[in-house]
């Protein structure tokens, strides 16, 4: 009895054409896999930050940003500057903060979280930005262990504004 009863054989005359037949059959189910639409992967946009250099909080919440997946840009200017920004954008006084970012053409004011952000980037409602006026302790960047509640609003060019979230 041969255990091998194959060694020898030609397999090539037989083979050849079922490999060639099955590499185009893979080869197209390849091409069409890759042609089929890919899910996107979410990415969210640059965030520009208008800071003081001596402001320590503002580091924090850019730390905060970066560590919730935006890329970050701290620009260090003077007050004066951090105000033209949130001025430009419709803030009146009392919504201001220590620091203003741009983010796509939204400006986002002091200290929102940024799962707020996602959320306004996700909806897209018709406003100029969010804020989180002063300093509220416990926001991003001024965690010192008080925490007291606020609200981030959500304010338009012409000066109005809503509350868009509150935190406790």
């Amino acid at each position: 009895m041969m255990l091998f009863p194959m060694i020898g054989y030609d397999w090539g005359m037989r083979t050849k054409p079922f490999v060639i037949a099955m590499s185009v059959v893979v080869f197209a189910a390849i091409g069409a896999l890759s042609a089929q639409p890919q899910p996107t992967t979410g990415a969210l946009p640059k965030v520009t930050v208008y800071k003081t250099s001596s402001c320590g909080c503002c580091r924090l919440w850019v730390d905060h940003m970066k560590k919730s997946g935006f890329d970050v840009q701290a620009m260090d200017v003077s007050s004066a500057d951090v105000r033209a920004v949130s001025k430009a954008a419709g803030l009146n006084d009392e919504d201001t903060s220590c620091h203003t970012s741009k983010i796509g053409n939204y400006t986002v004011e002091g200290h929102v979280p940024a799962d707020d952000i996602k959320r306004m980037l996700k909806e897209k409602p018709a406003i100029a930005g969010l804020s989180a006026p002063g300093m509220p302790q416990g926001s991003p960047g001024m965690e010192q262990g008080i925490k007291e509640p606020y609200s981030v609003i959500a304010f338009k060019k012409d000066g109005t504004s809503t509350v868009y979230a509150k935190h406790k």
